[in-house]
């Protein structure tokens, strides 16, 4: 009894309210009367009215503005007015990352079938078939590994030099930089990456400080620019300025107990010869 009273109510101060504002939207919703589930009539007079006092508040925003339309049409209109969504973004275009597979051509055999004389004296459509053309991408990476490595090798059956295993690197962080263009959030692809990278960079490292030719030419035939790493680089917080500034004023200290102690040494060595050359003149005078 109190829910049904209380829904009442609330549609005859509706009503009312609609009538002072001046803008015909219709007669209330009526309550549902007789047996039936309230809670199904609460939720549908609540949608009831709020929407209702959205198209109300509409209708005379337009009124004041000076819409000179009749309410029914502006009412109408205001139903068809979509809320403007400030939140939404420009589409940026990405930028296109050329791949270092594009430079190898569709009708070139596949790596296991390039050594095979048979392979190119068979018809187009097997030769179709054993080509790029109809590779996977694992095929493609493989056949440019090899192209790399036969620039940086030392023979023709070098497979473990320094060289070798840089040329190996490049073209799989090149391959893992191109899926990331199009795939920014894979995680694990970054991480392979990242630690690729570190591994090259230890190889140059070691191969710039024993063979400084070799690794000129490694980075000249790869295209690879060669960073070194930064200096070593502290917050220079209070606690640490505090700590340094003691550290440097202890040292200077002692530096300075040790030049008292030096030139009390060398004044005692200075006294000792004196005393020591006094007594050989005397005998010698003495003679």
């Amino acid at each position: 009894m109190f829910l049904k009273k209380t829904m009442k109510l609330t549609a005859v101060i509706l009503r009312t309210w609609n009538l002072f504002s001046g803008v015909k939207l219709g007669n209330v919703m009526p309550m549902r009367h007789g047996h039936g589930s309230w809670g199904g009539v609460f939720n549908a007079n609540l949608s009831w009215m709020v929407t209702h006092a959205i198209r109300s508040s509409m209708v005379r925003n337009q009124i004041r503005d000076g819409c000179n339309q009749p309410a029914e049409v502006a009412n109408n209109e205001a139903l068809t007015i979509q809320p403007v969504r400030h939140y939404a973004r420009a589409v940026q275009k990405k930028q296109e990352f050329q791949s270092q597979l594009q430079d190898l051509p569709p009708s070139m055999l596949k790596l296991e079938f390039a050594t095979v004389p048979l392979a190119h004296t068979v018809d187009d459509v097997v030769k179709r078939l054993l080509s790029l053309e109809l590779g996977s991408h694992r095929d493609k990476l493989r056949l440019k590994e090899e192209q790399l490595i036969a620039k940086v090798q030392r023979d023709e059956n070098d497979r473990s030099s320094t060289e070798v295993k840089v040329a190996v690197l490049t073209a799989r962080i090149r391959n893992f930089q191109e899926h990331l263009q199009k795939h920014p959030k894979d995680k694990a692809n970054k991480r392979w990456m990242l630690m690729s990278t570190d591994q090259r960079k230890k190889l140059l490292k070691f191969l710039r400080r024993t063979h400084y030719d070799a690794f000129e030419k490694v980075c000249h035939e790869l295209d690879i620019t060669y960073t070194f790493p930064p200096e070593y680089c502290r917050r220079a917080t209070r606690r640490w300025l505090a700590k340094k500034a003691l550290c440097i004023k202890v040292f200077k200290e002692v530096q300075k107990q040790k030049a008292e102690q030096r030139n009390k040494m060398k004044q005692a060595q200075e006294k000792a010869e004196a005393s020591s050359t006094t007594p050989t003149n005397a005998q010698e005078t003495a003679v």
